[in-house]
């Protein structure tokens, strides 16, 4: 089983960001320290009203306090962006980290950001698809001559390849049931987000096989899941802790429109913190997130989690106190279990 942490590293703009990557990196030593497996941080621009470090470069600089850690784009909002620069990037850190770069790369769904980059929602798909194609042409092949519909390769080689071989693994992040197709056909996996329920993920699921079958290729010995996680010595002392932070980065969600990404049935991020909680997070004491992480593994052959652990000016020793509880007392549970 794998774990790794999903360093969020959002704060109120009121906040002094010097001194809060001072204690982003104190988060990832200590995922290091206590064998977390990868260290993942997500993409977006313009997050006002709060405050986030950029990925990529945040992702370059934690990869020194983190040595055994893989380094997780989670993910990259591909279809933003040219493929070349991203290419180029991410080899850069799978270089420097000795290869241990997850290639994350997703959509996204917020128009203050397609604006920026002078795209569309409505291009996002084909867009992501190419520029896929490019990046991985890239990093395995010289002298690559390709036009798509933003940019123009002639005979380009990158400045550096990747360590990894053929390439970094590709995580394909995807909500709709369209976007799972997608993965299932172009990814190395699908990268299961946080936002949807058990059994929203179990229908999907079903997608996925389908589509990999059609595509002749066999199920991926990775399953990632993401899941906003919390532990405490009790699910009261969790609900005590967490809920303020966790609820507000729900609602900034709700805000932000990422329930529009949503598949129908399974799209209210606005509900009530109670429903919002039934079946989506693993939450509660050391052995209730324990069981939580062995029926994923049972029912949907989960093997790989990324926690989402820290939100919205929570309290640092909160969040490393919950580190350690799961590190020492969830893992053992799971370990033994599977």
């Amino acid at each position: 089983m794998q774990y790794s942490f999903f360093i969020r590293g959002q704060y109120p703009k009121t906040e002094n960001m010097t001194q809060r990557f001072s204690d982003l990196a104190d988060l990832a030593r200590l995922s290091d320290q206590l064998g977390f497996t990868g260290i993942c941080a997500g993409m977006h621009y313009a997050a006002y009203p709060l405050q986030m470090l950029q990925q990529i470069p945040f992702l370059c600089r934690i990869a020194a306090e983190a040595p055994n850690c893989r380094m997780i784009s989670g993910i990259v909002l591909l279809s933003l962006h040219k493929p070349l620069d991203i290419a180029e990037q991410l080899a850069t850190l799978d270089v420097m980290t000795g290869g241990k770069v997850v290639f994350g790369a997703g959509l996204g769904y917020r128009e203050i950001e397609f604006n920026g980059f002078g795209t569309t929602q409505a291009e996002r798909g084909p867009r992501l698809e190419e520029n896929l194609n490019a990046v991985l042409r890239l990093w395995t092949e010289d002298n690559v001559t390709l036009k798509g519909s933003h940019f123009e390769l002639n005979d380009v080689t990158l400045s550096v390849k990747p360590v990894q071989e053929p390439h970094p693994p590709v995580w394909l992040g995807a909500n709709a049931d369209s976007a799972v197709r997608r993965a299932a056909r172009l990814g190395d996996t699908w990268f299961i987000n946080p936002h949807q329920t058990m059994s929203t993920i179990s229908r999907q699921l079903e997608l996925y096989r389908s589509e990999l079958d059609a595509a002749d290729k066999p199920f991926p010995k990775e399953l990632p899941l993401m899941r906003e996680t919390f532990v405490a010595n009790s699910r009261e002392e969790a609900m005590r802790q967490a809920r303020p932070f966790l609820e507000a980065k729900y609602k900034a969600y709700h805000q932000w429109g990422q329930d529009k990404a949503m598949p129908e049935g399974d799209n209210d991020l606005s509900l009530d913190f109670d429903e919002l909680l039934k079946d989506r997070f693993l939450f509660g004491s050391p052995d209730e997130v324990a069981e939580q992480i062995i029926g994923y593994n049972r029912n949907l052959g989960v093997n790989s989690f990324v926690l989402g652990m820290q939100w919205l000016g929570m309290p640092h020793n909160q969040v490393t106190d919950a580190m350690h509880l799961f590190a020492e007392e969830v893992m053992p549970v799971v370990s033994q279990a599977i």
